[in-house]
């Protein structure tokens, strides 16, 4: 069996006096894309802030590459392979986008290298290129995801976490993005994907967890869960 390369244990957080995730497990091996679904409240966001260090934890342990990461900035995690494309995006609105790329670079010293994974970015995101030098804020909300997960990208990561890459954007938009995480993760990265479109992530991914209300409630083989009565029931209106 592949290496873990994520492991989240007994996972316990309060999020605005209210438990938010009540002792959740899960866990992503090196090659995998593990998605995470569940309805909207279901926990994912807050699991995910855990998980990177934008917000503490109450129980529990998160482990990376072995080691215990609680308690970490998100700093620390992406310059050892950690990155994060959060939900809402978070572009650097007032620069443009090639810098919004090399800030995605900044824990490296690489020049060289870094001007050539940008390059790779623009080939996996022909419409960043094309505008290379315009401000990320007068973007579409689809460009800007785009963006988002190519400057996440830059830093090279081990594992890529993906917080609800396709909400609010249109049906053509969202066709783009889940094709975006097949390409990224055919190039080798492991993804942990947080969704709730339930059809499309377990459509893309290996392995599935589902939350409901702070705990997940079920997990297996993706296209398992996607044929599971319950599932459907639940998430794909059947």
């Amino acid at each position: 069996m592949a290496a873990t390369l994520l492991k989240v244990s007994g996972l316990k957080v309060f999020y605005g006096g209210i438990q938010a995730v009540k002792g959740v497990d899960f866990e992503v091996h090196e090659g995998e894309l593990v998605t995470l679904i569940g309805s909207n409240g279901a926990g994912k966001t807050t699991t995910m802030k855990a998980i990177t260090g934008t917000l503490g934890l109450n129980a529990g342990d998160i482990e990376y590459m072995g080691k215990s990461i609680k308690g970490q900035g998100p700093w620390d995690l992406v310059k050892q392979g950690l990155a994060m494309v959060p939900e809402g995006r978070g572009v650097f609105a007032r620069m443009t986008i090639m810098e919004n790329l090399q800030m995605g670079a900044y824990v490296r010293r690489d020049t060289a290298a870094i001007a050539a994974d940008a390059d790779r970015v623009f080939a996996i995101f022909p419409r960043l290129k094309e505008r290379k030098d315009q401000l990320a804020g007068t973007m579409s909300g689809g460009e800007q995801q785009m963006l988002a997960m190519g400057r996440a990208l830059m830093s090279r990561p081990k594992v890529l976490l993906l917080d609800e890459p396709s909400m609010g954007l249109s049906p053509i938009m969202v066709d783009k993005v889940f094709e975006v995480v097949r390409d990224v993760y055919a190039r080798g990265v492991t993804i942990l994907l947080l969704e709730q479109n339930a059809s499309r992530a377990l459509a893309v991914a290996n392995r599935a967890y589902v939350m409901e209300s702070g705990l997940v409630t079920m997990s297996g083989d993706a296209k398992q869960l996607l044929k599971d009565p319950k599932v459907r029931a639940a998430y794909l209106g059947e």
